[in-house]
């Protein structure tokens, strides 16, 4: 963890004997004040054991700001305690920033909920914790790290406008992506995917959810699939990320396109009804055409049609944590990081 120039002591100015106020003790702090200490020193112990196991290593990030917070507010320093409500009121800003640019929230709204009460109710005990350690007379400390560090803080906030995470819970998109692997999205991309980009968008079936799959096909582009190799515009294509599983051919999934199967939503039914011509699939103006790269297990255009272009929220960055499912896709407390994804651009 990188520190201020000079340290965590910027933070926690050390003790001065000769200039201690009366009753500067631990035992001495004001009733709040003691009460946010306390807050601060659960939190990062929550921050630090809940990380590894949930996947949201945010938490580690926020874990020294309340130890830091927590042992300057139990030294009697003010602005400890105004610092952690700085903080958190820069994580509901980043709340409030998701909520309002983001297509698709990567969580349900009833933790968005539960986050956004519990960063109102962190701000105003430590608000009030300083409060009460001003009240008493208790030192200032140094307001100028606190303030700098929350400035960063609101500045990746913003960043918020642009980046978006996700989870990838599915095998679609093996050997690229990984059950387990939180990815972050670019949002509004400069530009439009190209042949071969991973694209992040929402799933025409059902909007709620976010889809990953790579880009086979844009506007003009003429798709067939023979014996599970891919033509486009009458060439086939190279495809390395491509991944064949099953030795089976399917008549439709590996001879596309032809007479849908049971499988088949209405969107696949309207492409093969008013968009193949001479055996292949024609992609319209404005739209895609996406594949997984796990091609005999991945739910795509094939089954549901085209990606309209307003529904494409990015473009994957990187996966910045990975773990290990269990079978059953659930996340284990014992389970493996695997290390040598984290940070892996995409």
């Amino acid at each position: 963890m990188i520190t201020p120039q000079g340290g965590w002591d910027e933070l926690i100015p050390t003790s001065e004997p000769e200039s201690k106020p009366a009753g500067g003790t631990a035992e001495s702090l004001p009733k709040v004040a003691r009460a946010a200490s306390i807050v601060a020193f659960v939190l990062a112990a929550v921050a630090v054991l809940n990380a590894p196991f949930s996947g949201q290593v945010a938490g580690l990030f926020s874990a020294p700001v309340f130890l830091v917070g927590g042992i300057g507010i139990a030294r009697r320093r003010v602005w400890s305690a105004y610092g952690v409500a700085l903080f958190s009121t820069a994580g509901q800003l980043s709340l409030l920033i998701a909520l309002l640019s983001w297509r698709v929230l990567p969580f349900p709204f009833r933790v968005v909920l539960a986050s956004s009460i519990m960063n109102l109710a962190l701000m105003v005990v430590f608000f009030l914790g300083g409060r009460s350690l001003a009240a008493a007379g208790a030192p200032r400390g140094r307001a100028a790290p606190w303030i700098a560090f929350t400035v960063l803080l609101a500045a990746f906030a913003v960043s918020l406008v642009w980046l978006q995470p996700f989870s990838n819970s599915t095998g679609s998109m093996e050997d690229t992506l990984l059950v387990g692997d939180s990815i972050l999205v670019k949002r509004r991309p400069s530009q439009a995917p190209v042949r071969g980009d991973i694209i992040a968008f929402r799933y025409p079936v059902d909007r709620r959810q976010t889809f990953m799959k790579r880009v086979i096909g844009i506007p003009g582009d003429r798709i067939k699939i023979v014996r599970k190799m891919t033509f486009v515009n009458g060439s086939p294509r190279r495809e390395p990320y491509a991944v064949f599983k099953t030795k089976y051919m399917d008549s439709y999934r590996d001879n596309f396109p032809g007479v849908g199967n049971a499988n088949v939503y209405p969107g696949a039914m309207d492409m093969l009804e008013h968009h193949v011509v001479n055996g292949e699939v024609v992609v319209p103006a404005r739209s895609y055409f996406v594949l997984g790269d796990s091609r005999d297990s991945s739910l795509d255009s094939r089954y549901w049609g085209f990606v309209p272009e307003e529904d494409v929220i990015g473009k994957p960055l990187m996966i910045y944590w990975s773990k290990e499912p269990k079978q059953n896709g659930i996340f284990q407390s014992g389970g493996s990081i695997r290390w040598n994804r984290l940070f892996k651009p995409i």
